[in-house]
């Protein structure tokens, strides 16, 4: 039902593209960089931005900080139009609802491992599909951008140092494959909520239950209760 492409060019090239190619919803994914102790998930939405894209954002952005324990930032886990105008230009030209993911900051030591593990890869590509399957779960496709990278005007860049090594883009583009990977794997849009166990980077449960679902956890049983 998915089908997923990486648009590569100057950022208002792959929006054309995706135009043309009538995408459903167009993804580009950067780290994001300021000191060593930043510690928010955002998501970038164009200043023109659709009430789809403004939601995706803030639950893309929830997701990430409930996983890792950090908190959102911006206005509930949005920045409308970027900061001071950066990152508009990179999303406000679709059709389609756009986002810009921000989830770590790389110059932070503590999110730069977490970054460059495959564990946390994982986990990030995870919650974007899952993003994907609740917002547009008619499927169709899925346009992926790399931030920073692949721009015909600037060849070379690769965005921000990661604390410890590495660039930004780089990581930013294995998440990006994880998330095709998981996407084109699916057999059929997910309907409400998936409930899922890991273990490092194996999958050890999964089961699909209500949207509206209480699922709690009881830390002096070590018991995880789902309703039927």
């Amino acid at each position: 039902m998915y089908t997923v492409k990486f648009y590569k060019g100057d950022y208002s090239k792959r929006q054309n593209d995706a135009n043309q190619d009538k995408a459903v919803a167009y993804v580009e994914h950067h780290f994001n960089s300021f000191t060593a102790t930043s510690n928010y998930a955002v998501v970038i939405t164009g200043s023109n931005a659709s009430t789809t894209s403004k939601n995706w954002g803030r639950w893309y952005a929830r997701e990430v900080a409930d996983h890792f324990g950090i908190p959102v930032g911006g206005d509930n886990g949005i920045k409308v139009g970027g900061f001071g105008g950066r990152g508009d230009g990179s999303i406000k030209h679709t059709d389609m609802p756009a986002v810009l993911l921000e989830p770590l900051f790389a110059s932070n030591p503590q999110h730069a491992e977490i970054i460059r593990s495959e564990s946390g890869q994982s986990a990030l590509a995870q919650i974007l599909v899952e993003s994907i399957r609740r917002f547009f779960p008619d499927g169709g496709l899925i346009a992926f951008s790399v931030g920073h990278k692949y721009k015909d005007s600037s060849p070379h860049d690769r965005g921000a140092p990661l604390a410890g090594g590495g660039n930004e883009a780089d990581f930013a583009e294995k998440v990006l494959g994880k998330a095709q990977a998981l996407l084109l794997a699916a057999d059929h849009p997910a309907e409400g909520r998936i409930v899922r166990v890991m273990q490092g980077d194996a999958l050890l449960f999964e089961k699909r239950i209500d949207e509206d679902a209480v699922v709690t956890w009881s830390s002096g049983r070590d018991l995880l209760f789902i309703p039927e």
